[in-house]
């Protein structure tokens, strides 16, 4: 199964884009869930997707002010209750897995009971609904560790994204520390400069040992993209734009 990020850097209306990307010849959609980029109407965007024929493989939470997911204070709260409603939405719509994103930025605060609580309640209300909550690595992979070590439940799992293991962590292991614990992939390239999400291949990210990888640790996911149009910006025709990144899967796909 082949999926791709709904948004993958051309503005196209929402019912347009999911038949496009079904033209192109993927299987499945990755969902952004927050009206905060203008799209008000986003619990919409399953029902459209399905009914273009994909699959919705998973939500991306919003990670606004997710620093504050750590400190005692109201912003803390609040996004621990959008936390909790992503899970009763994943239940709601039949979205099986949601991705959630533990800090931003270099100086996130340190990990902590607080954050760690939190975890616990929202993964306590993913174990009763039956949904999967993905924590994503991100410039502060150690937080992963702090959070797996100290609450086990198959309902808790993670993220590989492969941009950010590249310019941010790039000789750490993830996917041998983590892969047993693999629940989604974010795939996409970068020149280790920063986070570009750049399609694969067009950066420094050795695709043949990511693949290998995933080979090692039994993964029989999709290959999912999570790219933009870095690089390809003079592309105005949507469906150039997902032809290359469904033929830049296949490539992936072919080295599995």
């Amino acid at each position: 199964m082949i999926t791709i990020f709904d948004y993958f850097g051309v503005e196209v209306p929402y019912k347009e884009r999911y038949r496009l990307i079904k033209e192109a010849g993927f299987d499945g959609v990755l969902l952004y869930w927050s009206d905060e980029f203008g799209n008000i109407n986003y619990k919409c965007n399953p029902e459209q997707a399905r009914n273009r024929g994909l699959y919705i493989e998973n939500i991306h939470t919003s990670f606004d002010n997710i620093n504050d997911f750590w400190i005692d204070n109201l912003n803390g709260k609040e996004i621990t209750d959008y936390l909790l409603q992503c899970v009763n939405d994943c239940n709601d719509y039949e979205i099986p897995t949601m991705i959630v994103h533990l800090t931003s930025g270099d100086n996130p605060p340190p990990y902590n009971l607080i954050g760690l609580d939190r975890i616990k309640i929202i993964t306590e209300r993913a174990e009763h609904k039956g949904v999967n909550v993905a924590l994503e690595n991100l410039r502060k992979y150690d937080f992963l560790e702090y959070v797996f070590n100290r609450i086990h439940s198959r309902r808790l799992g993670f993220c590989f994204d492969s941009g950010h293991q590249n310019c941010h962590c790039k000789n750490v292991d993830l996917l041998s520390m983590y892969g047993d614990k693999l629940m989604a992939l974010h795939l996409h390239d970068n020149d280790e400069s920063g986070d570009q999400h750049r399609m694969p291949f067009d950066g420094s990210i050795n695709w043949n040992v990511v693949m290998k990888k995933l080979t090692d640790i039994n993964y029989s996911g999709s290959i999912a993209l999570e790219i933009m149009n870095k690089g390809y910006e003079h592309i105005k025709d949507p469906r150039e734009l997902l032809t290359i990144a469904f033929e830049r899967a296949k490539r992936l796909e072919a080295l599995g």
